[in-house]
């Protein structure tokens, strides 16, 4: 099984559609499930790295492999990203992808994770960034399983 906590919920229809999209796709390789929490707006930015960690925390089970995305996180091209999630999965086959806020993880979430990805360091909105994230996790599957996916 496959899990994607994320911040934030999505708005846009085009978005939305497209995730609904590659969760289709997806479905014939893994269970995922899409964990959207609530934005937290305090202008104190600790604070609400905290707490939205807080939040995070308390949809991960002891046993899941967490692989947050993160800007400083390792950068892999799209065929080292399915070696990588092929192994993660070998060693606990519930996987656990998060997707912080605006203001990014906590330190909390950051020491709870298996696993730091980055796929850029440019930044990306967070909506959009779930479509891209769902899209490449759909490409590693494809690749894993030597099936034929445009480039």
């Amino acid at each position: 099984m496959t899990k994607l906590i994320c911040v934030g919920k999505i708005k846009e229809k085009y978005l939305k559609e497209a995730i609904n999209e590659y969760q289709k796709r997806l479905s014939k390789y893994t269970k995922l499930d899409i964990i959207e929490l609530k934005d937290i707006t305090y202008d104190d930015i600790d604070k609400v790295k905290k707490e939205e960690g807080e939040n995070i925390l308390k949809n991960i089970k002891n046993s899941d492999n967490v692989i947050i995305l993160d800007i400083n996180g390792q950068e892999l091209t799209s065929a080292e990203l399915a070696k990588k999630i092929e192994k993660l999965e070998q060693q606990n086959s519930d996987l656990t992808f998060i997707i912080g806020g605006s203001y990014g993880l906590s330190e909390e979430v950051k020491q709870r994770a298996n696993y730091s990805l980055s796929f850029s360091k440019l930044t990306f909105p967070h909506q959009l960034f779930r479509v891209i994230f769902l899209e490449q996790l759909y490409r590693t599957y494809k690749i894993r399983n030597n099936e034929s996916y445009h480039k």
